[in-house]
C-alpha cells in the first residue's frame, strides 16, 4: 500500500521559514500531480500549491503566492514546500497529496494518494 511520507514541520517564528517534504513509501507509487493542502483547527482542508510533473506547471493558493515555493524530484516522486515569511494564519497541519490525473487540481477530492500531515505552527 503506497503511503506518502511528510517531514519538516515544527515550530517557527513569524517571517521565518520552513521547508516541508515528502516521499513516498511502500508500493511503487506513481503520479502525474502531486501537491500541499492544509488544514487548521476548526477548517476545511484547504489547497496550498500543486506541481505537475509532466511539464513544471504549478498553481498556488493566492495566499502564498510569492512567499511558498513547490518543487520536486519527479524521478522519485518527492516533494517539496519551501515557505517563507511565514504568518500565523500559516499554522496547520500540511499534508502531501498525489493524483494519478494530469490536471494541476486544487480540490482535495480529487487526489488519489495522502500523507499522514506534519504540523506548521507560527507564533506571532
Amino acid at each position: 500500500q503506497v503511503q506518502l511520507v511528510e517531514s519538516g514541520g515544527g515550530l517557527v517564528q513569524a517571517g521565518g521559514s520552513l521547508r516541508l517534504s515528502c516521499a513516498p513509501s511502500g508500493s511503487t507509487f506513481s503520479s502525474h500531480v502531486m501537491g500541499w493542502f492544509r488544514q487548521a483547527p476548526g477548517k476545511e482542508r484547504e489547497f496550498v500549491a500543486a506541481i505537475r510533473w509532466s511539464d513544471g506547471s504549478t498553481e498556488y493558493d493566492d495566499s502564498v503566492k510569492g512567499r511558498f515555493t513547490i518543487s520536486g524530484d519527479n524521478a522519485k516522486n518527492t516533494l517539496f514546500l519551501q515557505m517563507s515569511s511565514l504568518k500565523p494564519e500559516d499554522t496547520a497541519v500540511y499534508y502531501c497529496a498525489g493524483r494519478t490525473g494530469y490536471t494541476v487540481a486544487v480540490i482535495a477530492s480529487l487526489y488519489d494518494y495522502w500523507g499522514q500531515g506534519t504540523q506548521v505552527t507560527v507564533s506571532s
